[in-house]
């Protein structure tokens, strides 16, 4: 993967596509590369393999030059935010048990989301005062199939509308809450289901990372108009993974190449009638999923909440990251 060399000249942030009333800071690669000189890197070349998803060629060097600084802007936000607690629970005249700092990481499918929200836990568990990260997907959060297929939306899977958001939200309401013990559903990519009798089960960790494409949606307004409460009401800070569609859907394209000799071959796999499918059957098959149920979802779902994440990485066509923008505070 092609790492561009840092500029010495160039400053720390340049100008931003949307305007100057943009409320985040627009950083290139090499101005953000800079930003990791003083943080240690833990990981190493077995670790990346083992935590990048299929089809995503995210190397040491990657790691090194964009999540090494990210774990520690994110570790400067944990230690301010436990500052804040602190000076609450003065303020109010109590000792009251810091909660945990609650990340959102969204993303399309196959934009390599879920690669970064399982690097980020591997990083953030070597900082002295996070060293409890735990990650849930909220795969599991997905309405059983027979639940999809009784009320008519099982070829909208993945849509807002497919998942349990009241569970989710209790979920993640009980994780910040301090609850010491939250049980998630366990959800099988190979049998396309939820897991029954399975569970993830949460044990007050220092950082809970919640990682999915519909995490930023806004929450829906009440029958009697009053506003209610989205899974991001209870996030510290959010991640929105972008991409080209294009390149997107690419991407998409070449990882249902590669199921088709690994989780499709299963014999318990729901997508078991793909394996045998030639590279041009599986293109065309790819394709058309993509467009009928992804790139809808991308676009009148998903990109629309990239705005609210507090950070925007964004993916060259390699996957390489080529910006990122940050929130201003």
């Amino acid at each position: 993967m092609d790492i561009p060399t840092a500029r010495p000249a160039a400053p720390a942030s340049s100008a931003n596509p949307a305007g100057p009333a943009s409320h985040y800071v627009d950083l290139d690669r090499s101005a953000w590369q800079r930003l990791s000189s003083s943080t240690p890197l833990p990981l190493t070349d077995d670790d990346v393999r083992r935590l990048r998803g299929l089809g995503d060629p995210m190397d040491l060097a990657e790691v090194d030059a964009i999540y090494r600084p990210l774990s520690r802007l994110l570790n400067l936000y944990v230690a301010a935010s436990q500052s804040l607690h602190s000076a609450t629970s003065t303020f109010l005249h109590e000792i009251a048990p810091r909660t945990p700092y609650v990340i959102g990481v969204s993303g399309s499918v196959a934009v390599g989301k879920s690669t970064v929200a399982r690097i980020l836990p591997e990083l953030m568990a070597r900082w002295p005062d996070t060293p409890h990260v735990e990650l849930v997907t909220t795969d599991g959060f997905l309405l059983p199939n027979a639940e999809l297929t009784k009320r008519r939306i099982f070829d909208r899977k993945g849509f807002p509308e497919s998942y349990d958001r009241k569970a989710l939200i209790e979920f993640v309401r009980a994780v910040k809450s301090g609850q010491p013990e939250v049980t998630a559903p366990v959800y099988s990519h190979v049998t396309y289901d939820i897991m029954p009798g399975e569970q993830t089960v949460v044990r007050k960790p220092d950082v809970l990372i919640v990682e999915g494409i519909n995490v930023l949606q806004p929450g829906q307004p009440l029958i009697d108009g009053g506003p209610s409460v989205s899974v991001s009401d209870f996030f510290d800070f959010s991640i929105y993974v972008d991409a080209a569609t294009a390149d997107i859907k690419r991407w998409y394209i070449e990882r249902f190449l590669a199921l088709r000799a690994t989780a499709f071959a299963k014999p318990d796999s729901y997508f078991r009638r793909y394996a045998a499918l030639s590279d041009e059957q599986a293109v065309a098959q790819a394709s058309e999923i993509w467009e009928a149920i992804n790139a809808p979802n991308l676009e009148e779902n998903i990109r629309p909440t990239r705005g609210r994440a507090t950070l925007v990485l964004s993916k060259g066509a390699d996957h390489s990251l080529r910006r990122v923008r940050l929130r201003k505070l």
